[in-house]
């Protein structure tokens, strides 16, 4: 069965890695745990770990002992910040059926994608990591 909203791979990998994140406290988890307890890639975690990283979101250690660990508590972050730490702000400027033909003054779904995605960014811009950790 098809969805129409979608979220991109890296995007999934961050939420839920960040969650995995909040819900282990202060502890470190290597990428190895977050891979394993997420059936994905090392590589393709370890990137957007670094991503993370490099966005202030989580911090790393190096070495046997090392992993990864929030940088602020789960509280204080939100799923917005996870978001377009990997993706970029959410607009609406992009014709999401790949290939604009129209000239532009409409939109065959009218503002449909407008409210879908100010209620994605309202959603997202509300809920903390810590909101979430009854999840896991």
């Amino acid at each position: 069965m098809a969805t129409v909203l979608k979220i991109s791979e890296a995007a999934s990998l961050a939420l839920h890695s960040m969650l995995l994140l909040a819900a282990n406290g202060s502890l470190s988890l290597s990428v190895r745990k977050i891979a394993g307890t997420l059936h994905v890639s090392e590589a393709h975690l370890s990137k957007v770990l670094q991503r993370l990283a490099k966005q202030d979101l989580v911090q790393s250690t190096r070495g046997p002992r090392g992993g990864f660990v929030l940088r602020k508590r789960g509280s204080e972050i939100r799923l917005l910040e996870i978001y377009e730490a990997i993706e970029g702000e959410i607009t609406t400027e992009e014709c999401v059926l790949g290939k604009r033909i129209c000239n532009g003054s409409g939109c065959i779904f009218g503002g449909f994608l407008e409210t879908v995605s100010e209620q994605m960014r309202d959603y997202l811009g509300r809920t903390r990591l810590s909101d979430m950790t009854h999840l896991i």
